[in-house]
């Protein structure tokens, strides 16, 4: 299954098949990137408990990406994303935006994460942000960045 879908928070969330068509059409945005994907939806604690040990960062982030480390030839595994449903909730009312947007926008970065997109420079930002807004106004989510 090229994209698993774990719900492992108590809040609201967008419904796994909506979330598997954002991580699909990232994939498909991003030149045909291709591999298999796991997105966990997470609660606060074990958002904070994840960019903690991995991060050192002891606050509960938006995303978090997990590139794949393995190397076995019959599987095409890209990585694992970890999205906290109650930090994205937060964002998105903050932002004025509607919490599915939001939460759109955390499928598509996590996945641009995992196919080696960054934003580490301005250039590097830019290329990324731009491909996001690409690929979310697909789904007729507006461009985050306010730029569309």
């Amino acid at each position: 299954m090229p994209v698993e879908v774990q719900i492992a928070a108590a809040s609201v969330t967008p419904p796994p098949a909506a979330i598997e068509g954002w991580a699909l059409g990232a994939l498909e945005g991003a030149d045909g990137g291709s591999g298999d994907i796991c997105v966990r939806v997470v609660d606060d604690d074990e958002g904070r408990r994840l960019n903690r040990d991995f991060r050192q960062r002891d606050v509960p982030t938006n995303v978090l990406s997990f590139p794949a480390d393995v190397d076995v030839p019959e599987l095409d595994i890209l990585g694992d994303i970890v999205i906290c449903a109650g930090v994205v909730a937060r964002e998105a009312a903050e932002q004025g935006k509607p919490y599915e947007h939001h939460f759109a926008h955390m499928v598509v970065h996590g996945v641009l994460h995992l196919l080696g997109y960054d934003h580490e420079s301005a250039a590097e930002a830019a290329a990324m942000e731009t491909l996001e807004a690409e690929i979310l106004g697909r789904f007729g989510i507006e461009d985050p960045y306010g730029e569309g």
